[in-house]
């Protein structure tokens, strides 16, 4: 019965790299950043749940229908879909995000320190309580 275990993601930490044990900066390395189109759906992330994530059932189809819900949270973007779903994760589970999911986020044309960035900012925003993630 571990699938029903909770985790803790408040305690999470990021796993040690062994190929990166010591970090050295390539001088022509741009430093991780996003843009402000990508700040703002990392922040609007922070209110959707983990049910935006999945396809919804037929049941949920049906109940939203009879009580006016029809908004759809995905973006058109793909690549923005994919931040905002790496986004919900890391907003609900802190460095906890699957690997599956992560390596999505990174075909998606992002950078492994990007996640670290947005991971750490959303852990910040949270320790911060509700302020931006600036």
């Amino acid at each position: 019965m571990a699938y029903l275990a909770h985790i803790d993601h408040r305690a999470a930490q990021p796993l040690a790299n062994p190929l990166r044990a010591v970090p050295k900066p390539l001088p022509d390395a741009p430093a991780a950043r996003f843009s402000l189109l990508e700040w703002s759906v990392i922040q609007l992330a922070r209110v959707d749940g983990l049910s935006t994530l999945r396809e919804p059932g037929r049941l949920a189809r049906f109940f939203n229908w009879m009580v006016g819900l029809g908004g759809n949270p995905k973006l058109a973007n793909p690549r923005l879909e994919a931040l905002r779903r790496i986004s919900v994760l890391s907003w609900h589970y802190g460095f906890s995000v699957p690997g599956d999911d992560v390596a999505e986020f990174i075909a998606a044309g992002f950078t492994p320190d990007q996640y670290e960035l947005l991971v750490h900012s959303v852990r910040a925003a949270i320790s911060a309580g509700p302020q931006r993630i600036h």
